[in-house]
């Protein structure tokens, strides 16, 4: 790859991946589940952009695959799914969550600072993408934050869908071509079946106890 063509990609992924982060942030003090969920397939599609971006210039036929992947599973079943269970339960803000939301901020602003400080050793390292390797570590500390500071079950699903984004973004940004494709394929389908249980779960929690609030679980215990 000439000069110019790697300078067009890596600013293209640049790009892509400060969307992702962008919307991470939206998701971080957005309540509504539903636009919550719009969201997450918002930065799943700039996620697979980051993927065919990097299959085209590295001629990486396997990485256009799992962009492919991202963008059927991430970015039209997940969702769909998700929206479908959210209408059944009839349930569709979040409650208040354990941090405000401008404090909530400020968190993933340091979160966002200790990702570009971790990964400074690897910047410039001529990988392409590499310079996304920060945002790809904000992204899962945002998204296990996410996870802990939110009350509703699906909410929490989102999150570690959103993390194991930030992963996939980080395995693209340290090597060109991303993990070997047997490990995407098991990483993304073992999501893929979580998903489907935890579904299923919220679906009969909601039916059995009214709620999908995890407070109300962890009253169960004694």
């Amino acid at each position: 790859m000439n000069l110019p063509d790697f300078q067009l990609a890596s600013h293209l992924i640049v790009l892509l991946a400060t969307l992702m982060l962008v919307v991470q942030l939206l998701m971080v003090t957005q309540r509504m589940l539903i636009t919550n969920i719009r969201l997450f397939a918002v930065q799943s599609l700039f996620l697979s952009g980051i993927a065919a971006a990097v299959a085209f210039f590295h001629h990486a036929p396997h990485v256009y695959f799992m962009a492919a992947l991202t963008l059927a599973g991430k970015v039209v079943v997940l969702p769909w799914f998700l929206k479908r269970l959210v209408r059944k339960i009839g349930i569709e803000q979040e409650m208040h969550p354990w941090i405000n939301p401008p404090t909530a901020m400020l968190l993933c602003g340091g979160f966002t600072l200790l990702g570009y400080l971790v990964a400074r050793p690897f910047a410039d390292t001529g990988n392409l993408g590499s310079n996304t390797f920060g945002v790809a570590i904000a992204l899962v500390l945002m998204g296990f934050f996410l996870m802990i500071n939110r009350r509703r079950a699906i909410t929490q699903v989102l999150a570690l869908l959103c993390a194991e984004n930030g992963l996939f973004l980080a395995a693209i940004s340290l090597t060109t071509y991303g993990m070997p494709l047997v490990v995407e394929l098991g990483v993304f389908f073992d999501l893929f079946i979580a998903m489907m249980v935890l579904g299923i779960l919220v679906y009969r929690i909601r039916a059995t106890f009214a709620s999908i609030d995890v407070d109300r679980l962890n009253q169960l215990k004694g």
